[in-house]
């Protein structure tokens, strides 16, 4: 991993240790990280992927809403939490990399030091059963 800020190296460390999938984004949008939970629902490890651009991660895993619709990338809440630095949330559906359809909810917020510098987003998501 290349230089980082002290606050996103302890998100990513957060991260590690928490049962929650969560998944961290540079102020770029650019994915930095996703744990363990997240790799059971996204559907392949980050070991396989490493970090990889918004425009990758945002189309990769087809986000849709309830009736089979494609979102844009500018839909998707760590997409607001990076461009307009504000939490946002939302359901939608997700298809893994194993082929399997999956509905989730993601809260998403930016994350700002204390001298009110951007750091990237954190998104906070898990799979709900239908």
């Amino acid at each position: 991993m290349s230089q980082r800020e002290l606050e996103i190296i302890l998100s990513r460390l957060l991260a590690e240790h928490l049962a929650m999938p969560i998944f961290i984004v540079d102020p770029e949008g650019d994915l930095l990280f996703y744990n363990e939970p997240a790799e059971k629902i996204l559907g392949f490890r980050f070991d396989e992927t490493g970090e990889m651009s918004s425009s990758q991660w945002a189309t990769i895993f087809n986000p849709m809403d309830r009736h089979g619709h494609l979102l844009s990338p500018e839909e998707l809440p760590l997409v607001i939490a990076t461009i307009y630095k504000r939490p946002d949330h939302r359901s939608f559906w997700i298809r893994g990399m194993d082929g399997l359809m999956r509905k989730i909810e993601v809260t998403a917020f930016p994350l700002i030091n204390e001298s009110q510098r951007f750091l990237g987003a954190i998104a906070f998501f898990w799979e709900i059963s239908v």
